[in-house]
């Protein structure tokens, strides 16, 4: 095509050329993170047995506030919602079945109680559940009071040293494990540990951190130990014979860590302390 030589053809032809482009549509870049998620598939052998009969039971543990942060008038939190995410892959309902540690929780699966269960993962309920890796953690620390001679984690374990902590707790399993010489007490409850440790004049309260974080502001004369004992992991667990459920849930628990569902839910639900686990 030959070029026009004139002024009035070179404006016309820039004026085309600038039509053209602008009627061109521009797609956005979509930046990494933002790409469509590859959902883990749901074979219908693993509907089967997360979901007997188009209901998923779903086991609640009520005494984890950063999972389960309301029970009325629905069920909320980190947990709820993760066990609607798989009732909806299931294409079922979802019921919750809730109870006041994550002991009784574990015992209940003897009675076939519920299909799934959101509880700490301990080698004590290894016996009759599956767990999947952790998805995510929480700190458990040392409460003192505020003219102890307790100044490290390490110091807490000696023969004078009285311990209170929460019956049945995943850190309480721990503490029962690995105490060579402390006095371990349980108690009805994280509120009964603190009721206790006021009461009764304990030397230290053994809680989650970020529940300890609140005790020491309520309790003005007593003071965190620096770090922490341990960990807690939190799974997601099946019952032994459910083999294709307990596979499914391992993968979901690695998806929904590196989808960014995980961190969407703990920012949702302002769980400050659940930290994903690596």
């Amino acid at each position: 095509m030959s070029r026009p030589s004139s002024p009035r053809g070179l404006l016309l032809c820039s004026l085309a050329c600038f039509l053209v482009v602008a009627a061109t549509p521009v797609r956005p870049a979509v930046p990494a993170e933002r790409q469509p998620v590859s959902l883990t598939p749901m074979s219908e052998a693993v509907k089967a047995e997360l979901a007997p009969n188009g209901r998923l039971r779903a086991a609640l543990n009520y005494g984890n506030f950063l999972l389960v942060s309301a029970r009325a008038p629905e069920h909320a939190g980190v947990a709820p919602d993760l066990a609607r995410e798989l009732a909806r892959r299931a294409n079922a309902t979802v019921e919750f079945v809730g109870y006041e540690n994550a002991g009784v929780a574990a015992d209940a699966a003897k009675e076939r109680a519920w299909d799934v269960a959101f509880i700490g993962a301990e080698p004590a309920r290894a016996g009759e559940i599956t767990f999947t890796p952790a998805y995510v953690e929480i700190e458990v620390g040392y409460l003192v009071p505020g003219n102890s001679k307790l100044w490290s984690v390490d110091d807490v374990d000696h023969d004078d040293v009285r311990i209170v902590s929460a019956a049945r707790a995943a850190y309480t399993l721990y503490l029962q494990r690995t105490l060579r010489h402390a006095t371990l007490v349980e108690a009805d409850g994280a509120q009964g540990a603190a009721d206790r440790f006021t009461r009764e004049n304990f030397d230290v309260m053994a809680d989650l951190m970020p529940r300890l974080l609140d005790e020491v502001q309520r309790m003005p004369a007593t003071r965190l130990i620096p770090g922490r004992f341990t960990a807690v992991q939190q799974s997601i667990g099946v019952r032994k014979e459910r083999v294709a459920a307990a596979a499914y849930l391992a993968a979901f628990a690695d998806e929904i860590k590196t989808s960014g569902l995980l961190a969407s839910l703990i920012e949702k639900h302002g769980a400050s302390g659940l930290t994903i686990a690596r």
